[in-house]
């Protein structure tokens, strides 16, 4: 049993034609009337007397379409339902997000959800790991991380690419240098996030592979390493976004990584079944207007999000 046959019932009950009915629902007579046999074979009842003209239903049949536009209805209800929370550019949104990507996009991204007075947003930095599990159960309605891989259960909606820099200490060797060889850089002396190990995957594969070790930091602060970079010898890699944040005196440390250049992708991730349409393009809309036009996904720059 399909809504349709019932649509098909409900048609030749109010046009009391089977030819009428067909051209109504846009199909033709012998299918109309096939479906509908296969729906009374199914339910071993007759609905239609079809010996009569016009054509009117049976005692039982009569029951039957009862029911049929009680269903028919509430699926519609439901259709509509759906259809406006789609549309629907309210309500609340609980975002997660990964610690290295955070202090980018979440402080302007508040911004413009106060100036939506339909919106608010609660927003939690966590690791990827966490933020896939949370998803995952729902307990939030969307993740915006570095995912290398797709994950089973979500979609991802590619945001924007992202280089990462070098920042080097004044008294490392690799400071005399205009470019930084992604390959053979000296993992030794490399500060790293302990625990954003996907934060430096793609350029800790590139390293020199004789080195032993990074030197370890056990946050997501990039900030931090900056400063620790400062201090210390040694250097460490940050992305491009945070490039604006670095006061000006301390921008001679930056140095580009070449040979390849190390990029991350950045993207928001949704549960299979989430349906704000709406909310979701908000979300994106606000990040096209905080990272630079030149990092943005092309398609995102040319397109709405559709679920």
């Amino acid at each position: 049993m399909t809504l349709q046959q019932l649509e098909y019932i409900i048609a030749v009950d109010n046009y009391r034609h089977f030819v009428k009915a067909a051209d109504s629902c846009g199909i033709t007579q012998p299918t109309l009337s096939s479906m509908i046999r296969k729906l009374e074979e199914e339910l071993d009842v007759v609905i239609f007397d079809r010996n009569s003209h016009p054509v009117r239903p049976t005692i039982a049949g009569e029951e039957v379409l009862r029911q049929a536009r009680m269903v028919v209805y509430h699926a519609k209800q439901l259709q509509e339902t759906s259809l406006s929370e789609k549309k629907r550019a309210s309500g609340n949104i609980h975002i997660g997000i990964t610690p290295t990507i955070a202090p980018y996009i979440i402080p302007k991204l508040f911004h413009r959800v106060n100036d939506n007075p339909d919106i608010t947003m609660q927003a939690s930095e966590l690791h990827r790991n966490v933020l896939i599990d949370k998803l995952k159960n729902a307990e939030l309605d969307m993740a915006i991380m570095s995912c290398p891989h797709e994950v089973e259960g979500l979609l991802s909606v590619p945001l924007y690419r992202e280089k990462f820099f070098a920042y080097v200490s004044p008294s490392d060797p690799l400071y005399q240098q205009e470019s930084i060889c992604s390959r053979t850089m000296p993992s030794e002396r490399l500060w790293a996030l302990k625990h954003e190990i996907s934060f430096q995957l793609q350029v800790s594969e590139f390293c020199d592979q004789e080195s032993q070790r990074s030197l370890l930091y056990e946050s997501g602060s990039v900030a931090t390493l900056l400063h620790i970079v400062n201090e210390n010898e040694g250097f460490t890699i940050i992305p491009e976004l945070h490039i604006p944040m670095i006061r000006e005196e301390h921008r001679c440390n930056l140095r580009p990584l070449v040979d390849p250049v190390p990029v991350r992708n950045v993207s928001l991730f949704i549960r299979n079944d989430y349906v704000r349409e709406a909310l979701l393009n908000f979300v994106v809309n606000a990040i096209k207007t905080i990272v630079p036009e030149h990092m943005i996904d092309e398609h995102l720059l040319k397109y709405p999000v559709r679920l």
